[in-house]
């Protein structure tokens, strides 16, 4: 199953770090996030990954092309013009990357990727967020839900869009901005049918969040999968010192490919 990352942003929020990069290449303890997000599918054996990107989108490029010497021991003999690799560090991912334009919102570039997706179930997530979810019950649920689509629903502290979960885990509503704390909010970390696109009108403007996850929570097409463990996104420079200290501590709870 392919897993698609939304990678093209500009991270307006994370100016510090993303005035040179791109947000899903800010490093956590010397690793990109993507990085992470990406050894978090790996771990439950996803390894098929399509990054939208957009936003300086020659560095994301550049780190998969550049993946295989950059994190193997080499020895490099300039008079003979050669390069020996001595260890090899590489990963079971395959990686398409597709550019989806600079100012193209969520819902525009997962549509651009509906030709990749070839017709076939898929997962989602953001380029900026980690957790332990457990992402084969998260597919057991949406398989057993019927639903068209189906999203991690988590419950941070902080003010976030909120969803109204009623019977049979259905979303009834989907507010991008309400009031109030301790909302089940959108984590992300979804499964989507790829009658999806039904609902998603291509476009630079289309938001995935607004008409198209409105529109499946009103035809009761909207399933959630209730993940009470850890998880965080990266939206602001405290966000990254907080996952780098977690991560420097030697006990980031997304690490799950560390405890094997």
């Amino acid at each position: 199953m392919k897993v698609v990352i939304l990678g093209g942003g500009f991270g307006t929020r994370l100016s510090e770090e993303t005035d040179v990069l791109p947000k899903p290449m800010v490093e956590i303890g010397g690793r990109p996030i993507l990085w992470h997000i990406m050894k978090i599918y790996s771990y439950w054996g996803f390894n098929d990954f399509i990054i939208l990107t957009g936003y300086k989108s020659h560095i994301i490029k550049d780190f998969f092309i550049n993946y295989y010497t950059r994190y193997s021991d080499i020895t490099i003999d300039m008079s003979a013009n050669s390069v020996e690799i001595h260890r090899h560090r590489t990963e079971p991912w395959r990686v398409t990357a597709l550019y989806t334009g600079q100012d193209t919102f969520t819902g525009g570039r997962l549509a651009m990727a509906k030709e990749a997706l070839g017709g076939e179930r898929f997962m989602l997530t953001y380029g900026d967020g980690v957790s332990d979810v457990d992402l084969n019950a998260l597919l057991k649920t949406h398989i057993e839900s019927g639903k068209i689509a189906t999203l991690t629903a988590i419950q941070p502290s902080g003010k976030y869009g909120a969803i109204t979960i009623g019977e049979n885990n259905t979303i009834e509503s989907f507010n991008e901005k309400p009031d109030g704390d301790n909302a089940w909010i959108n984590g992300g970390f979804f499964v989507m049918e790829p009658s999806v696109f039904e609902y998603i009108q291509k476009g630079k403007s289309v938001i995935l969040e607004r008409e198209p996850l409105e529109s499946l929570a009103r035809h009761g097409a909207l399933g959630a999968y209730k993940h009470n463990g850890f998880w965080k996104s990266m939206d602001t420079l405290r966000d990254k010192n907080e996952l780098s200290q977690i991560w420097i501590n030697g006990d980031a709870p997304w690490a799950l490919w560390e405890r094997k």
